[in-house]
């Protein structure tokens, strides 16, 4: 591993079950480091690595709020039963980079942070005028991060809590002559990765307990099908989850995403329970009663999936759905869905 010293210098909206998963991976992270940035050097390698680092879009943002940045990939992982995974590190920081660069190139390191992981990158180790013994660093110690080098991985579970530690200096590469290879080793990153996931949820579990959720509060579950890789599954999260969408359509809906490939046996369920969902890809949704009976699904006339809903008619089987089964929602406030839809929907249309 590098020393301290050596750190100084230098098409459809459904997207098929089959379909290759397409990994989206804007993420960093993970690993442990004896050739890793030390803490007190930061201000030493400063402006040149720094430099270099803002000719692209700067991996760690200075000016974020820490606490924010967790506080937002917390609920995020608490949405989907994932982890967190907190990189410390900085622009400054060499291996940082390098460590941001095996993330993002090594395919099964991509595929399990898609799959398990909330990734932040927390700017640390800077002296600063408010914090002389190191930027974020308190705040690093709270979470139980003893950090000695960067980059520096916590882990935290779904409610916040840490759940482990580790330096990246030993998923760094050393040949058999004990020399420092200068790059981490993606299996051992990708290890630690899996070693350290959430455990996968049952899926006929989670849609039992959204379906007596209903039951009780008298509504409908919006199930849907979704998957990591699919992007319009996202594009239809997304606007479900906007706070004047969400407030609206919790007024009638329990939502409960069934996620095909990371609950067990969220495939069978889709198949054994909505067997309309085979027919083509994802996302499809149904509105299910609270005696678990489906009464609506995402079939134009039983044959053809609306995914996320963008042309017109896809829209228009929508809305019939919405007019026709939210009846605990008034006229005006399916009027405001369905142009929020159309907004949200009109960057994708033909």
């Amino acid at each position: 591993m590098a020393s301290n010293e050596e750190s100084r210098k230098s098409s459809p909206r459904g997207i098929s079950f089959l379909t290759t998963r397409a990994v989206v991976a804007l993420i960093v992270a993970a690993g442990t480091s004896l050739g890793m940035c030390g803490v007190a050097t930061a201000q030493e390698s400063g402006d040149k690595a720094h430099a270099v680092v803002e000719e692209k879009p700067p991996l760690y943002d200075e000016n974020a709020d820490a606490k924010q940045q967790i506080a937002a990939a917390v609920a995020r992982a608490k949405k989907e039963n994932k982890r967190v995974l907190i990189q410390w590190g900085g622009n400054w920081c060499h291996w940082c980079t390098k460590l941001h660069n095996t993330m993002t190139t090594d395919r099964d390191i991509k595929r399990t942070i898609l799959y398990e992981y909330e990734v932040v990158h927390i700017d640390a180790g800077r002296q600063t005028e408010d914090e002389p013994n190191g930027k974020n660093m308190a705040f690093a110690k709270s979470l139980g991060a003893e950090i000695n080098g960067f980059p520096y991985l916590t882990i935290l579970d779904s409610d916040g809590k840490p759940m482990t530690q580790q330096e990246t200096g030993s998923l760094e590469v050393i040949d058999e002559n004990g020399k420092n290879l200068q790059k981490h080793d993606a299996k051992k990153v990708n290890e630690f990765l899996v070693a350290n996931k959430a455990t996968p949820l049952y899926a006929n579990a989670v849609l039992d307990e959204g379906v007596l959720k209903a039951r009780n509060e008298n509504k409908l579950v919006f199930m849907h099908l979704g998957a990591p890789w699919c992007t319009w599954c996202h594009r239809l999260e997304d606007w479900m989850a906007q706070p004047e969408v969400k407030k609206v359509m919790d007024k009638q809906f329990v939502d409960v995403k069934i996620d095909v490939d990371r609950m067990t046996g969220g495939k069978e369920l889709a198949a054994e329970r909505f067997p309309g969902s085979q027919q083509q890809g994802i996302p499809w949704f149904a509105f299910v009663n609270g005696d678990g009976a489906e009464v609506s699904n995402s079939l134009i006339d039983g044959k053809t999936n609306v995914g996320f809903p963008v042309q017109d008619e896809e829209v228009a089987h929508f809305e019939t759905m919405l007019r026709e089964k939210a009846t605990k929602l008034t006229d005006a406030e399916k009027d405001f869905l369905m142009n929020s839809l159309r907004k949200a929907g009109t960057p994708f249309r033909r």
